[in-house]
């Protein structure tokens, strides 16, 4: 688990003193009437100054292709009715989640490789950490909505359109937007209520709740409290529902007599495993490595696969995996050239 309490103020030291002083001149830090700042300094994601460019262009061309491919599987289920079926709802959902979550904090992560100080004010640093966490839960929990999907489609084909019908699908969406909702207000609310004073330098390239924490000046017992309810929480159900559903979806694959027929019903969950896969195993890898000065570092590198890369890859895991998806796109790129051309 991670590690809170008595750590804070040394790690803190430890991230002043490995800052250059090139990237972090000296400058009157801004307070208001109770002595707590008003603004913080984001790290960014590394200090030395030859990676900054060639990161910028990296990290742009990542949020250039997450964009134009959410965006179009976005475009293309909205459009193609034979794309309204209850995996493209969640699919269509994933994209918008990714699609925004991925905006919250990019523009701001790629201002802090070109400018000299990546200042944001508190007011936008909680707005930040508000909605980071807020598409993260929502993922999290669409992500589970898919895989209960998988399971009825599996295990149970024949009710599959009864089960899974359009008032179902709605409420599974509505829940993980509610989720994600209550977990990040729970979080943001916490997090309002500290005071930060004197250091205000953040070791991320964005709001998140342990580097923040880190910063507090006043007793942060609470937050750890509901850190562990609230992550516990979104970790447990997810991970429990999930597994529950893969486990029966294996069955149901095993007792499938011909080779093919296990190859296909294989297939339809395979995209979504890898997805499972991305996300949840680089966000475990990043929260569980946040104990240690040394291991914050790692922390930051592997938190951007599931911030970054998963936005990126998500669209083309699904669409390069999925027949429908395919055709569809085929479909609407003739129809496109067709009208270009007459």
């Amino acid at each position: 688990m991670v590690v809170f309490g008595g750590h804070f103020h040394s790690l803190t030291a430890y991230c002043l003193l490995s800052k250059p002083p090139l990237r972090f001149p000296k400058r009157t830090i801004l307070v208001r009437n109770d002595s707590s700042v008003t603004e913080f300094l984001l790290a960014g994601l590394t200090d030395r100054p030859e990676l900054q460019q060639p990161l910028f262009f990296l990290f742009l061309m990542i949020y250039i292709v997450t964009v134009v491919d959410n965006l179009g599987l976005i475009i293309l289920i909205g459009l193609n009715s034979h794309l309204h079926t209850p995996m493209y709802y969640f699919l269509f959902n994933l994209s918008f989640i990714d699609l925004c979550y991925s905006s919250v904090f990019t523009p701001k992560m790629l201002m802090n490789f070109v400018s000299r100080e990546n200042i944001i004010s508190y007011v936008g640093c909680m707005t930040q950490l508000f909605f980071f966490l807020f598409f993260v839960i929502s993922e999290c929990y669409m992500l589970t909505s898919m895989a209960y999907d998988r399971y009825v489609a599996i295990c149970h084909p024949l009710l599959y359109r009864v089960t899974m019908s359009h008032q179902v699908c709605c409420l599974l969406t509505v829940a993980a937007y509610m989720m994600g909702f209550a977990g990040a207000s729970a979080h943001t609310g916490c997090m309002l209520r500290l005071t930060f004073c004197h250091v205000n330098i953040i070791n991320h390239y964005l709001c998140d709740i342990l580097p923040l924490l880190q910063l507090s000046c006043t007793s942060t017992y609470v937050n750890e409290v509901v850190v562990l309810i609230v992550v516990g929480i979104n970790i447990t159900v997810p991970s429990f529902t999930i597994l529950i559903s893969y486990v029966f979806i294996l069955t149901s694959i095993l007792h499938i007599r011909s080779a093919q027929g296990r190859s296909k019903a294989f297939s339809t969950c395979s995209s979504h495993i890898i997805a499972l896969s991305l996300f949840f195993g680089s966000a475990a890898f990043m929260y569980l490595k946040y104990s240690s000065p040394g291991s914050m570092e790692q922390g930051k590198v592997s938190s951007v696969f599931y911030t970054n890369v998963g936005p990126m890859l998500n669209p083309l895991i699904y669409s390069l995996r999925n027949k429908d998806v395919k055709i569809a796109l085929r479909k609407a790129l003739i129809k496109i050239w067709r009208r270009n051309m007459f």
